[in-house]
């Protein structure tokens, strides 16, 4: 890692809040205005789908910055889909809660074939998001990961050990509102982590904004391809004469 990582807790000037951001944009403006001092590295930003693209688009049109997409899958458990066991990636990121598989008795032969199935949904949902683009390289650049909050850590964890395997120059972890518990575990994994507002106590994501509504796959391919046009639209209008 490059630099010590950090927690850049923001709350007291902006709230802190039940309703805090009006929506994902919203929240992705606010992170912008914290992560300017990054344009000059010419980062890319990447969000976490869905949710987290919205926020991540918000902040690579303030920064002039490419977007792209990571998508992330829960591990659920055998009692429960919802209780996550982990967390994998398209590209490979895994983060395996192994206290909790203890706890529960998972055997390994069953967190080896949910993992297989989720790393496959999860490629399969990537290049349809993308919509036959390839992934952005990643090496020796500034990238930041956003997501519209962090409950767990647990998905983010995985995208983070996801994006490390490309080389990057840095990892930077920014989202608007987080626990104190996920937004501290990522100190252990990014070399920068921001994270403006952490409720104590902290209940749900969707607790601190006014509109969450689902974000939807079309949602995200619309983001992914006006980011493409428009760094190419930017390329051209830079190319000389």
């Amino acid at each position: 890692m490059n630099a010590m990582p950090r927690v850049a807790q923001f709350g007291e000037e902006i709230g802190g809040l039940v309703g805090l951001f009006r929506d994902r944009e919203h929240a992705g403006t606010h992170l912008s205005a914290v992560l300017a001092k990054y344009r000059g590295t010419h980062p890319i930003i990447l969000g976490l789908a869905r949710g987290g693209v919205p926020v991540a688009a918000a902040v690579a049109r303030e920064l002039e910055a490419e977007l792209d997409v990571v998508v992330v899958r829960k591990l659920g458990s055998p009692l429960s889909d919802e209780l996550a066991i982990g967390a994998v990636t398209a590209d490979g990121g895994v983060y395996l809660n192994v206290p909790v598989i203890h706890e529960l008795g998972v055997s390994k032969a069953y967190v080896d074939s949910m993992t297989r199935a989720r790393m496959f949904e999860a490629k399969r949902l990537a290049a349809r998001l993308r919509d036959g683009a390839s992934a952005a390289s990643l090496e020796g650049r500034t990238v930041i990961l956003t997501d519209d909050g962090l409950a767990t850590g647990a998905t983010m964890i995985a995208a983070v050990r996801a994006v490390r395997a490309h080389h990057p120059a840095r990892i930077i972890v920014a989202v608007p509102v987080g626990s104190e518990e996920a937004c501290t575990a990522l100190q252990a994994e990014a070399d920068v982590v921001v994270c403006l507002a952490m409720p104590h106590p902290f209940w749900a994501v969707g607790l601190y904004y006014r509109d969450f509504r689902q974000t939807h796959d079309s949602e995200v391919a619309q983001l992914l391809r006006e980011a493409r046009a428009h760094g190419a639209s930017t390329a051209l209008s830079l190319a000389p004469t």
